[in-house]
């Protein structure tokens, strides 16, 4: 399915699009404690959606490897005056509410969010399903294996694409059972895999287009990129770009990124090979 509903809004993602992150939290990996104030908040988000993001991914709770636990309350009191402020000041805007809890879901979404986006696929809220058939938005299923605090001790597979595509199939079907259906997968990468995993996954993405549900893929930025060229996150928006990159010819339908101009470029250049000829 090409289509999702955001707000009674059509999406086609036949087109890819590109999803703006805005992360509320003071320490995530690459922007943490960037936007402490309403007119910080405001502008980035502004920036974005006039660079070309369809959806912005508002965050509370980071989600690095070893990333400090923090209470539901506190992930409340980050998100929801947020969402209420970039839904005030931009009306038409579709937010993706990024996290794993289902009543931060919920009052997410009552107070203006229109997609979860849900880094555990329902494993660390048992009521995340229920909560998402009742809401009928958008869902966003991410395989991690393990949690954000122990994700990258150890992780191993026999066969990391095998594996992903299984567990996405087995929570495809719950999900549909309770008759939701705009679903969008995220393989995940960075969270509970090794450098090699991840470049497997990266090669393998086409796989996961028999899943017959859109793709969105987080690479923005991420250690896979700037450990293996020897350089900091700061630096690796070139890495991003490349990466995004092959990200879309592999069948990629969303991106999730920092930089939204130059997602936008690569969407645009990637486009164009599907009509020339």
């Amino acid at each position: 399915m090409s289509f999702i509903n955001c707000k009674g809004n059509l999406i086609d993602l036949s087109t890819p699009k590109v999803m703006g992150i805005l992360n509320i939290t003071p320490d995530s990996f690459y922007d943490g404690g960037s936007y402490t104030s309403d007119k910080d908040i405001l502008t980035k988000t502004e920036k974005m959606l006039l660079e070309g993001a369809t959806f912005i991914d508002v965050g509370g709770y980071s989600s690095r490897p070893g990333a400090k636990h923090i209470s539901e309350e506190e992930e409340l009191l980050r998100v929801i005056p947020i969402i209420e402020l970039l839904v005030k000041e931009f009306p038409e805007i579709l937010i993706s509410i990024d996290t794993f809890r289902s009543n931060v879901a919920f009052q997410s979404i009552n107070a203006g969010a229109c997609i979860v986006n849900d880094i555990s696929a329902g494993n660390m809220d048992k009521n995340m399903f229920q909560t998402i058939a009742t809401l009928q938005v958008p869902y966003i299923l991410m395989h991690m294996k393990g949690t954000p605090q122990n994700m990258q001790q150890h992780p191993t597979y026999e066969d990391v694409t095998h594996e992903v595509i299984y567990f996405f199939s087995k929570k495809l079907a719950e999900l549909k059972a309770l008759g939701i259906n705009d679903l969008i997968i995220d393989v995940g990468f960075g969270f509970g895999k090794t450098m090699e995993h991840n470049y497997t996954l990266l090669k393998n993405l086409q796989l996961f287009k028999n899943l017959d549900v859109p793709i969105l893929t987080g690479v923005s930025r991420k250690s896979m990129l700037w450990k293996l060229l020897g350089i900091t996150a700061k630096e690796a928006l070139n890495a991003t770009t490349a990466a995004n990159t092959i990200a879309l010819l592999n069948g990629t339908n969303i991106l999730r990124v920092h930089d939204v101009k130059e997602a936008m470029e690569a969407v645009k250049i990637v486009n164009q090979l599907t009509i020339s000829y």
